[in-house]
């Protein structure tokens, strides 16, 4: 636990076997009290990957639901099993758990409900091995962003995220995308429910058996995030009366 709350670590994992557990060796077990892996239909060894190496909580989809499908497994089971905090970390090993202390000790201390890591604070992104047109691509699409949801935020495409029992209780996160529009979203019903969100320089690793999307998914990914914040932005104006924004799941 962390200041007395419970801390649950979620594990979003497709094809995850050969960095599953070079991630999982990272988390800080002395104050985790859980690890929940979600495996959506991998093709390899990562749900065995995760008994070998002791992970309590293993969930597997029997059919592919999608990035964003997958999260909502993590939540939904980190909720049941009473979390205050839920972690989200890649199991791709990109993103290093050593962060996770800090960030849930912004939450328990009441700093801020919501704490993303960043790979563009710094130079993480870049130093990381983040390819250049990548990098480019998710500048500007943050500013972008930034520019409809009125906020500051140095990226909105990190996949090393920290919520409060409350956040993940309030918004909607059933009505979102099974896609990788999901987190997007979620950026988005926060923002629209009046939380802020902190962040924290996260160093990240780009090598052959992380996790990426090629040029084709990213432009597509790139549509898909203008159109989350051009609803943002309309209502907000209360021009429509989008589903993403009910409250509760």
């Amino acid at each position: 636990m962390v200041n007395g709350k419970k801390l649950v670590i979620v594990l979003p994992a497709y094809n995850a076997e050969l960095t599953l557990r070079r991630t999982y060796e990272e988390i800080p077990m002395d104050i985790v009290d859980d690890v929940i892996l979600v495996d959506d239909a991998s093709s390899d060894r990562t749900l065995e990957v995760g008994r070998e190496i002791g992970i309590r909580h293993l969930i597997r989809h029997e059919k592919n639901k999608g990035y964003g499908g997958n999260q909502k497994t993590c939540y939904d089971k980190a909720l049941e099993l009473g979390a205050d905090i839920v972690i989200m970390v890649h199991p791709d090993y990109q993103y290093t758990p050593k962060l996770i202390p800090s960030m849930a000790y912004i939450i328990t201390n009441g700093l801020y409900p919501v704490v993303f890591g960043s790979r563009i604070l710094g130079r993480g992104a870049l130093k990381g091995g983040m390819p250049i047109y990548k990098y480019i691509f998710n500048r500007m699409l943050t500013l972008f962003q930034n520019w409809l949801l009125h906020e500051k935020l140095s990226e909105y495409h990190t996949g090393y995220r920290a919520f409060s029992r409350e956040v993940l209780e309030k918004i909607n996160y059933h009505a979102n995308s099974d896609n990788f529009i999901f987190d997007n979203q979620m950026i988005s019903q926060i923002v629209y429910a009046g939380y802020e969100i902190a962040e924290v320089t996260c160093p990240t690793k780009y090598f052959e058996e992380a996790s990426s999307i090629n040029i084709k998914n990213s432009t597509i990914y790139g549509l898909g995030v203008l159109k989350v914040s051009l609803v943002h932005r309309l209502q907000k104006w209360g021009l429509i009366n989008s589903p993403l924004y009910k409250k509760g799941n």
